[in-house]
């Protein structure tokens, strides 16, 4: 069982930046793909930025590549995801999630283990 915990969302404004974590349990940490999913209201869940096993590899969807960075330390159990130039399209709720099965960054249905969440919000 992982247990994955979000932190640092917030409220900030257009062209901000914000810099979210999350903070997983367990010895196996190292084992998983890592990747950041958010939901904005009234949307369904999409796919934000994955780092492979190592952090050797990372993923990133168009709509962020460039502004967001997708980062983890495997001695501290700990994924995060910098967020800069935020546009009020980024505002929703941000999920970590862990796929124990390999690398499908884009693929929800692969990933085992979701945090609960953390409200990002931008205003214009």
């Amino acid at each position: 069982q992982v247990q994955l915990v979000e932190s640092g969302g917030g409220l900030v404004q257009a062209g901000g930046s914000l810099s979210l974590s999350c903070a997983a349990s367990g010895r196996t940490f190292s084992t998983y793909t890592m990747a950041w999913f958010r939901q904005a209201p009234g949307k369904e869940r999409e796919f934000v930025a994955a780092i492979s096993r190592s952090g050797a590899t990372t993923y990133y969807s168009d709509s962020v590549k460039g502004r967001f960075t997708i980062s983890r330390d495997n001695a501290k159990n700990s994924l995060y995801l910098q967020m800069n130039k935020l546009k009020p399209e980024d505002t929703a709720v941000y999920y970590c999630a862990a796929d124990t099965s390999g690398w499908h960054p884009r693929a929800e249905w692969r990933y085992d283990y979701w945090g609960q969440g953390t409200q990002v919000t931008v205003s214009s």
